[in-house]
């Protein structure tokens, strides 16, 4: 018998929209102009990249996109759930659209945040929190610096570990892994294939970073996302949840010891970076900033890329995405350790059943109970070992309540 449920249907037309929208890859510089930078470079010879954008008209999709967004039924949750989405999709089109121009910096700021944005408490903007984390970590970076030895491990070598860190959680289901010599980030996961990044060395902590953040988050989400039989969004990726995403990532990263001082460092970097961006610097600026922080030319020149694909490299013009890594993880940390308090246990494991926003999860959670959305399939060793996760969570509680009077006692 047929669902008369209306959002059935559109569900279905923005699932299929969905999975062929591509920010990062559309946004991506062609390989060459980091080979010509990193050389000029080596040479003693610094000079602003060139870049130019085609134009791209997404006309047909906005269209359809709005078409949806406008039938869902705001009341409803899935419908309000399926709208929010196709908006944020339609935002993300828009921004693309306006690549190299002050409207893509608005609209990527719309998506992702700025790093001026106050944080949990109120009173620490995610730049601060930033500041404060690179501040911090320069004290312990030479004592945790990687040797040589640590970081010349292949791509090849990683490709293959991921494949077995998935085959032992997924089971049945094949997940491809390639080696991309074109990749910016170290890695990007799918619900179907994970590319790592070629002529890079990796380090042994970059390979279990990876395998937890890459594979058993972003690729775990999608791949439960996909096996929903109602609602079929679950299993693509839209733009509102990256923040959570990317937040989830991270935590998962910290709970299986997967997190070092320098990859907390090169994340809160990246935020700073941002922010220097947005107030003018142009890439050589911040290529330089990383540099002066520790990271390789290599390194530098994909970290300061990241923030300008899509921007202009004269600086002002910026793409912020990557705020969310820092403000997610803060906000999904404080979301599990405030579920646990309130005894709302099965909040960590319904975030595991697709791409869902940590305010998802709470507006949906009368649809896990009946049914309606199912419990994940796969989830990580961290996640299922429930009574772990709780005393991590509330021994972070404990230390929270002592902290008012930990701040008025004498130095």
């Amino acid at each position: 018998m047929k669902s008369k449920n209306p959002h059935v249907k559109l569900d279905k037309r923005l699932f299929k929209l969905g999975k062929s929208i591509k920010i990062l890859d559309t946004l991506t510089w062609p390989l060459e102009t980091g080979e010509r930078f990193l050389a000029d470079w080596k040479r003693g010879s610094l000079s602003l990249p060139v870049v130019s954008y085609e134009p791209l008209d997404f006309s047909d999709e906005k269209d359809e996109l709005q078409s949806i967004a406008k039938a869902c039924d705001a009341d409803d949750r899935i419908g309000l759930f399926l709208r929010s989405t196709a908006l944020s999709y339609l935002t993300a089109l828009e921004m693309l659209e306006n690549r190299g121009t002050a409207r893509f910096t608005e609209l990527s700021i719309d998506l992702y945040g700025t790093p001026r944005k106050l944080q949990l408490g109120g009173q620490t903007t995610t730049v601060e929190a930033a500041e404060h984390f690179v501040a911090f970590s320069q004290k312990y970076s030479e004592a945790c610096e990687a040797t040589e030895e640590d970081v010349c491990i292949l791509p090849g070598y990683v490709a293959d570990q991921l494949r077995k860190a998935l085959d032992s959680v997924l089971g049945e289901h094949n997940v491809e892994v390639v080696v991309d010599p074109k990749l910016v980030s170290k890695a990007a996961a799918g619900a179907e294939r994970i590319r790592v990044r070629g002529s890079t060395c990796f380090s042994h902590l970059d390979v279990k970073q990876l395998i937890e953040h890459e594979a058993l988050v972003h690729t775990l989400t999608l791949t439960n996302g996909r096996k929903q039989k109602r609602l079929r969004c679950l299993g693509d990726g839209s733009p509102r949840t990256t923040k959570t995403q990317e937040g989830l990532a991270l935590f998962a990263e910290l709970i299986t010891n997967a997190m070092d001082v320098s990859r907390l460092r090169r994340i809160s970097a990246r935020v700073k970076a941002i922010d220097l961006a947005l107030a003018g610097a142009d890439f050589v600026e911040l290529f330089r900033y990383f540099l002066d922080i520790g990271q390789s030319p290599t390194e530098s020149y994909y970290s300061a890329m990241r923030v300008f694909r899509g921007g202009d490299v004269n600086g002002y013009v910026a793409f912020t995405k990557d705020t969310v890594y820092l403000e997610g993880f803060l906000k999904v940390h404080a979301f599990f350790r405030e579920a646990i308090e309130a005894g709302n246990y099965l909040y960590p494991h319904y975030l595991f059943a697709g791409r869902l926003t940590t305010e998802d999860v709470v507006l949906f959670e009368d649809l896990f109970l009946d049914g309606t959305i199912s419990l994940p399939r796969h989830e990580p060793e961290w996640v299922k070992n429930r009574s772990s996760l709780m005393a991590f969570l509330v021994y972070s509680s404990f230390l929270r309540e002592l902290q008012p009077s930990s701040q008025t006692a004498p130095a």
